[in-house]
């Protein structure tokens, strides 16, 4: 750079420029905090990330109304950074040096990921060749007189430099660039900043290979698991380093959909069998599935409001058919207790009809009958009792009435607490059928709980579950039960974890 074309930039000043940040407020939360590169403004924080952007937009904004009008005598903020448009500040020429022009313009700059948000003052031909730039206001140009070209020929020019005898010649079209590919996965863009890299990289791969995997002609349910698993990591990982908590149910959304592909994997090629080898086609899939039914179950357990198995099978029942919202639509056939008891449930508050509980039994499938369970409602915070939504309920609702409606019980004519008996082995048995976890069995205290009846009424009951080939090589002591679920209910239970 000539002696001259230094002497110019001296007697310019430099282009004002300020930053908006948006920054995670700290680890484990969704807190978010702004900041301004302009000593006056100070730090705000805001709950979530939706509402630190409004309020940084908003800053931004702000500052871009009380500031004055761009300076004709402003030269490029963004040259005071050394940006790849300018000359470097060594002197060093380039074949092709970067020509400023065209009047000084306030422009703004956002980061795609709207992490931060910037306005300088720079020329209008560094506006234009900046990627994402918005001009927000443009000066006057000022009169050819007041700034004679440069001496050095070769030298940049800056907005306002223009030869005397004519006029500002238009800016020239910086030529299109053509941006990098952006790495994606799972519809979202992986920042190319991102730390660590290995973290990056790994993003990057399993996007590539979850588009490849789509293009198979046949599925490959192992290796989708695996993808699945390395998904579930790498977005926990991102998680951490972020702090956004999308990130981290969509690591668990990965982390049940391994599950889900695992299990399927291993139901198509025999991989959870039967006693004769053969694949079990369970009605419940997936194991998020199962912890669901076995939480209905516990809830149920601890909040009947009536005693006896009658009253605790009734209530699992209506439970199943409301957990959502608290509401459902009933009608008398699927009652399969007395007008008594469900007059009881009414009487105490537990369950509210719009008429009385004859009316409930009376009612068929085109005039069914309304029903509301309070304790089930969501809390003003939408949050109940359970974890699953609307589309799981109808299905462990489904698997219930399943259970209790088993063809063999029906003929043994199962009593209530059988059928609570059958409910409860379902979800307490291995995936081979064998009652209890690792082959211990189940405490009789255990079913004591789930099963309201005497001690001595059990080994009844177990008898009644053989005879109706529910339960073979049965055996029952002081304190646990024995046995294996029998072939024709396997597709019925829910597996423990092994």
């Amino acid at each position: 750079m000539t002696q001259a074309a230094v002497s110019e930039l001296d007697e310019r000043v430099p282009g004002r420029r300020w930053t908006v940040r948006l920054d995670a407020a700290g680890r484990g939360s969704a807190a978010v905090r702004i900041s301004c590169s302009r000593p006056a403004c100070a730090e705000q924080r805001l709950p979530t990330a939706a509402a630190g952007r409004a309020a940084a937009v908003a800053h931004l904004k702000a500052h871009l109304r009380a500031a004055p009008a761009p300076r004709a005598g402003a030269y490029c903020a963004c040259r005071m950074e050394g940006c790849h448009t300018h000359l470097p500040a060594s002197g060093r020429a380039r074949a092709e040096p970067w020509r400023c022009g065209g009047p000084v313009v306030l422009a703004v700059i956002t980061d795609r990921e709207g992490r931060w948000w910037q306005a300088m003052e720079c020329c209008s031909r560094c506006a234009a060749a900046t990627p994402g730039a918005k001009t927000a206001a443009t000066s006057e140009a000022p009169a050819a007189a007041d700034h004679p070209a440069p001496e050095a020929t070769g030298a940049p020019q800056f907005s306002g430099h223009q030869a005397a005898a004519g006029p500002v010649p238009a800016p020239r079209s910086a030529p299109a660039r053509r941006r990098p590919p952006q790495a994606k996965i799972a519809q979202r863009i992986i920042p190319h900043d991102l730390r660590p890299a290995a973290l990056r990289d790994e993003l990057v791969e399993l996007g590539d290979l979850f588009r490849a995997y789509q293009q198979r002609d046949q599925p490959d349910l192992a290796l989708l698991a695996d993808l699945q698993e390395r998904k579930a990591r790498a977005f926990s990982t991102w998680a951490d380093v972020t702090c956004e908590g999308a990130l981290r149910w969509e690591a668990r959304r990965a982390e049940q959909a391994a599950a889900a592909a695992r299990l399927q994997h291993q139901q198509r090629t025999g991989g959870i069998t039967g006693g004769d080898g053969s694949a079990v086609p369970r009605l419940l899939t997936v194991p998020a599935q199962w912890e669901h039914a076995r939480s209905v179950l516990a809830h149920v357990a601890d909040h009947t409001p009536l005693p006896g198995p009658d009253a605790r099978l009734l209530v699992l029942m209506l439970t199943l058919r409301t957990a959502h919202t608290g509401t459902g639509n009933l009608v008398g056939q699927d009652i399969t207790a007395t007008e008594d008891l469900v007059e009881k449930l009414t009487g105490c508050g537990w369950l509210e009809l719009p008429g009385t509980a004859g009316d409930l039994l009376a009612s068929r499938p085109e005039n069914a009958t309304p029903i509301t369970v309070p304790s089930l409602m969501p809390r003003e915070d939408g949050s109940g009792p359970f974890t699953f939504g609307k589309k799981m309920r109808p299905k462990l609702s489904g698997w219930a009435q399943k259970v209790i409606s088993d063809k063999k019980l029906r003929k043994a004519k199962a009593t209530a607490a059988t059928r609570l008996l059958a409910l409860t082995l379902a979800t307490q048995a291995s995936a081979a059928g064998d009652v209890g976890s690792g082959g211990q069995g189940i405490a009789v205290e255990f079913l004591a709980g789930r099963v309201p009846v005497d001690s001595g009424e059990l080994k009844n009951l177990v008898d009644q579950l053989t005879a109706a080939d529910w339960l073979t090589d049965a055996a029952l002591t002081n304190t646990h039960l024995t046995g294996r679920l029998t072939e024709r209910v396997l597709p019925l239970t829910c597996p423990l974890r092994a």
